[in-house]
């Protein structure tokens, strides 16, 4: 058999998704806007997870890493979005805040991140929640 599939050239690329996470986000006709997803790759989610892991004591002289599900997840969300620019300094600015991650949070109500997180999951081909707590464990 052949490895050309294989190879990088001939890889089809990821797809862009597009979803409505919230009907208070509209356009100038009042429609409600799609947000921009693009999944990530193995090696910048093993980053993400690096971030959001800390070291903690376990006994007097163990120490075991430990991954924030939350933050990994948050770190997930805002390296998937693609649309909005949750980067951009002018959003922070509307609302008052710094960095991608303040920024959904604070853009964001309880349910319409709940959604948020399940598109994640979808976007970056995780069957299940279940799955993305292992992944954030390893």
């Amino acid at each position: 058999m052949s490895l050309n599939a294989f190879f990088a050239e001939n890889v089809e690329q990821p797809k862009t998704i597009k979803r409505v996470i919230s009907s208070r986000f509209k356009d100038d006709k009042g429609n409600p806007i799609e947000w921009e997803f693009v999944p990530v790759g193995e090696k910048r989610s093993k980053q993400l997870r690096k971030e959001a892991t800390k070291e903690v004591r376990v006994k007097k002289n163990l120490y075991k890493d430990q991954t924030d599900y939350e933050q990994y997840l948050l770190k997930l969300a805002v390296e998937t979005i693609k649309y909005p620019n949750l980067h951009d300094k002018a959003l922070q600015d509307s609302y008052g805040v710094m960095g991608g991650e303040s920024l959904l949070q604070e853009m964001l109500i309880t349910g319409e991140y709940t959604q948020l997180v399940q598109i994640i999951n979808e976007v970056n081909k995780f069957d299940s929640e279940a799955e993305l707590v292992e992944e954030a464990k390893n």
